[in-house]
């Protein structure tokens, strides 16, 4: 057995963490470049331990979720004030955006020279900027992650910058900042993060660190889960959340996603759909989907033992009949019925519609996120998964 494992060079997680960063601010550098949401103001937190340790900064505000052009403007800014180092203050799109622009800050050239897919995909050669990554949703985990998820309109795609050079130097994750997400996007921020815990649980490149981590955060997630969409203000759930996250992304990192990533790029580069909602929707038919192909053509693979595994956590619910237990299918059942108590909307609400099946699968098929699936999906099964989440 071999595997590689890496991650940010210091996780600080814990509720009120944030004010321990003034100590550490210092080490990193004398100028900030500071990713925000679309709203500065959110930020004033940070910006105020910035203030009281002579930091100068530079804010740049990202909204919605980053594009090729996000990232060559991020970087201008970066460059024309001197930033020696990059600070990202909110969700995944924030935390993107931030660690695209401190990996160019010191790799010459254009996105484009180093993206994956569309682009030239050269390695990306020198490390970045110092980079701090302070997540305020629960969901993406890309505090922890080595790549840079960037959309190219012209492409209609999501691709990646991607290196372990690309590391935060610190990713601080106090659940505080997540106190005020509201309900939609506790909901879709929280099933991406279950997603991000059970793609990598049953991926091919799945080793025994990462599914410990895995395992840990699904169990937690669903319980967390439904208890912080039906109160925000549960702190505990609240923590709880942030937690599966951080382990969603330190596990993908090292053990790739599956299908429902795969699919999400494409989807989320053709249509204006949030991507936690994307994983949401197609999270229980893709699991459905990979339990059947697994039976039919790979019956010893042990992702359907892990399927097994997350099955046993919904025997006892209400909508278990007593010839579902212990079946691998009960995961992707309890999965859909959590998504349907969680008021998930179809794909067809974003616009999508059968004629659009065909191109969506001829681009997930060459998704990076795809070669992590457990099982390699027939044309028929990629079109049947996303007919089902219409």
């Amino acid at each position: 057995m071999r595997f590689e494992f890496s991650t940010a060079t210091k996780i600080i997680f814990g509720a009120g963490t944030l004010k321990e960063l003034e100590k550490l601010l210092p080490q990193y550098g004398t100028r900030a470049f500071v990713v925000s949401g679309s709203k500065p103001e959110r930020a004033a937190p940070l910006l105020s331990l910035l203030d009281s340790n002579q930091i100068r900064y530079s804010i740049f505000p990202a909204g919605g979720e980053p594009s090729i052009d996000d990232a060559r403007r991020g970087l201008a800014q970066a460059r024309a004030s001197d930033s020696d180092f990059v600070i990202a203050f909110g969700g995944g799109s924030v935390i993107d955006t931030g660690k695209a622009v401190a990996a160019l800050l010191t790799n010459p050239g254009d996105p484009l020279d180093y993206l994956e897919v569309i682009g030239a995909g050269k390695p990306i050669k020198n490390a970045s900027v110092p980079f701090i990554a302070i997540p305020t949703t629960a969901g993406t985990g890309s505090e922890v992650t080595s790549n840079a998820v960037l959309a190219s309109p012209e492409h209609k795609v999501k691709v990646s910058l991607r290196s372990p050079l690309m590391l935060a130097r610190l990713a601080l994750v106090d659940s505080e900042l997540t106190h005020s997400c509201p309900p939609d996007v506790t909901a879709y921020s929280g099933l991406d993060a279950l997603t991000q815990v059970i793609e990598p649980f049953v991926s091919n490149k799945a080793n025994p660190l990462t599914s410990s981590l895995c395992w840990e955060g699904i169990q937690r997630a669903m319980i967390a889960l439904p208890q912080v969409y039906e109160n925000g203000r549960d702190v505990n759930a609240r923590e709880e959340m942030a937690l599966v996250s951080l382990f969603g992304g330190i596990a993908l990192a090292n053990a790739k996603l599956g299908a429902v990533h795969g699919f999400a790029g494409p989807i989320g580069g053709m249509f204006d759909a949030p991507h936690g909602a994307i994983c949401a929707r197609l999270l229980p038919f893709v699991m459905s989907a990979n339990i059947r192909a697994l039976r039919e053509r790979e019956p010893n693979n042990p992702a359907l033992a892990a399927y097994g595994n997350i099955a046993t956590l919904f025997v006892g619910k209400d909508f278990v009949r007593d010839s579902d237990l212990l079946s691998p299918d009960l995961s992707a059942q309890g999965v859909s019925q959590l998504c349907e108590d969680l008021e998930v909307v179809p794909l067809s609400a974003y616009g999508i519609t059968s004629a659009d099946i065909p191109v969506i699968v001829e681009k997930s098929a060459v998704a990076s996120s795809m070669q992590g699936n457990p099982i390699k999906l027939t044309v028929g099964e990629m079109e049947q998964i996303l007919a089902e989440a219409l």
